[in-house]
């Protein structure tokens, strides 16, 4: 399952996940690959970076329209279906889909080429403080739709004058080339909408309810109360899953609904092991496990949209999450990628639109330390910003910055944030260099908005012990976290704080941070494989 829910009672649809034929570009030998996975599973591919191209034969029982979904593949694909290419995407962790018109009943070849490379074609996959994978690493969906089928829909939860309401938009697509008049059912909470619309051919359309609702059960931390919100037109219909809870905020403080919540969180990366950035659903829930048993209320998904198996637990558990589009620590010059704007771009509308219902999220984020202390910078960081306040006005945003003291982007988020490594990188005093870069702040645009510590940690070597308590030790990393906690779970200025990191992720060799032991970004609570590093009791103790 793509989801942890049903999306469909009515429309049909098949997983193509499974073991696909697999070609790597410069290699001889055929291979067989899984689907979801990433090419480094294969010995022969540990560290190759390439163009692979999958192939399966599907079998469609009817003759209809289909759906293709691809969850993630890394980072470019394209897609061809008996040979004729349906689909170009770039980005590996938002999905995208391809329609096909009138797929006759057999057998036919379905095919992907996966792309890895870097260059100018990639502006947001660069050699980083992560590793870009290679493959189809999150689940693929055939679909059998109707020449009039729902696309997607978005709720917004009200709350005013003691009462909960809402807006329910539904997107319907007619892909046939006549005009059609179709009645579209919504049900949410017991409340039955209905009504008659006409859409023309090859026509989009959106139908907006509003309406009143009683005796709701709101979605919180404490308790994670979801519904069921489905859509429904004759021959198709749409399930989604959605809280009831509103996101305020004021100079120091971030409430959900009219209550105040202080963020303690991690930052994680999707990369377990031997297994990369494919993870299964029992690897998201071990992580979701540990996460919640860590005494953990939230989780910034740094650096880029997650899976959304992994976000439909987060609602169900009542894990808050800040999540984000995909760049991390470009300089101005790779920001003035040609292809930079548009590929941010196009990841901002894809996580939005497609994670939009996640009660979940409560903070949309971009460009982790990128170059905001630049005039271009700050204005990619601005248009940025505009363009999510036009997909979604019910969430506050933030970006991590790690331009202290110089930052000239603080006035186009609604929440300050900065990564601060005090211990590590730093050798500052927690409280005083929080004090100091605070009252900083209040000097600039970003005065008087919430403030989050959106990474702070130290290394730690899992199974590197030392009694002199030496740089890479468990016992300094449990040192180093021990001050940074203490000193922030005590000061009133902050709304929250996310640990770099949850577990160790694989870094990319080929660039500076190769120089990491292990060539891994050492900093999690957990190792690679989730072993328990000495910090953790520490932070758990802290935590709880």
């Amino acid at each position: 399952m793509n989801r942890s829910f049903e999306t469909h009672i009515i429309r049909e649809e098949k997983s193509l996940d499974g073991l696909w034929n697999f070609k790597m570009k410069g290699f001889e030998k055929n291979y067989t690959l899984p689907v979801p996975g990433c090419w480094e599973q294969h010995p022969d591919f540990i560290s190759h970076r390439g163009k692979g191209t999958y192939s399966k034969t599907v079998c469609v029982k009817k003759t209809s329209n289909l759906r293709l979904e691809f969850k993630g593949v890394s980072h470019t694909a394209d897609v061809y279906f008996d040979g004729k290419k349906i689909a170009h995407h770039y980005n590996a962790y938002t999905p995208f889909s391809a329609i096909l018109k009138n797929v006759t009943a057999g057998e036919h070849e379905l095919k992907v080429e996966a792309d890895n490379t870097f260059g100018e074609h990639s502006a947001l996959h660069i050699p980083n403080d992560y590793y870009t994978y290679g493959g189809i690493i999150r689940p693929v969906t055939m679909e059998y739709i109707p020449d009039v089928y729902i696309k997607h829909i978005h709720f917004t939860p009200l709350f005013e004058n003691g009462a909960w309401s809402g807006k329910t938009q539904v997107c319907i697509s007619n892909i046939s080339s006549c005009n059609k008049t179709i009645t579209l059912r919504t049900s949410l909470a017991d409340k039955v909408c209905e009504k008659t619309v006409e859409i023309g051919a090859d026509c989009e359309i959106i139908c907006e309810f509003e309406q009143i609702y009683t005796d709701i059960k709101p979605w919180s931390s404490s308790n994670p109360h979801l519904y069921l919100l489905k859509a429904e037109i004759d021959g198709d219909d749409l399930i989604e899953r959605v809280g009831f809870r509103t996101i305020s905020f004021d100079k120091t403080r971030l409430y959900i609904n009219g209550e105040s919540v202080f963020l303690k969180g991690v930052n994680r990366h999707e990369d377990f092991a031997s297994f990369g950035s494919a993870l299964s659903l029992q690897m998201h829930c071990t992580d979701l496990d540990l996460i919640e048993n860590l005494g953990a209320n939230a989780v910034r998904t740094s650096h880029y949209p997650n899976d959304e198996r992994f976000l439909d637990m987060c609602d169900e558990r009542g894990i808050f999450v800040w999540e984000e589009n995909h760049a991390r620590g470009l300089e101005l010059e790779q920001m003035q990628n040609p292809n930079f704007e548009r590929q941010c771009k196009d990841c901002i509308y894809e996580m939005i639109q497609n994670h939009y219902n996640h009660p979940s999220i409560i903070i949309w984020g971009i460009l982790n330390e990128c170059a905001s202390n630049t005039c271009e910078g700050a204005q990619m960081y601005k248009t940025q910003f505009e363009q999510i306040k036009t997909l979604d006005t019910s969430r506050p945003t933030s970006f991590a910055s790690n331009k202290r003291y110089t930052d000239l982007s603080l006035g186009y988020p609604d929440i300050v944030s900065y990564n601060i490594y005090c211990g590590w990188y730093h050798v500052n005093d927690s409280n005083a260099e929080l004090n100091r870069l605070y009252d900083w702040i209040q000097t600039t645009d970003g005065k008087d908005k919430p403030m989050i510590i959106s990474e702070f940690g130290a290394g730690g070597i899992y199974g590197y012990r030392d009694s002199a308590r030496a740089k890479w030790s468990e016992e300094r990393q449990m040192d180093i976290l021990e001050e940074n906690i203490n000193t922030y779970l005590n000061n009133n200025k902050l709304t929250g704080i996310f640990i770099w990191l949850f577990a160790d992720c694989r870094v990319d060799e080929s660039w500076s941070f190769g120089t990491r032991p292990k060539s891994q970004n050492n900093k999690g609570l957990f190792d690679i494989y989730r072993r328990e590093k000495l910090a953790l009791s520490k932070v758990k103790e802290l935590f709880k």
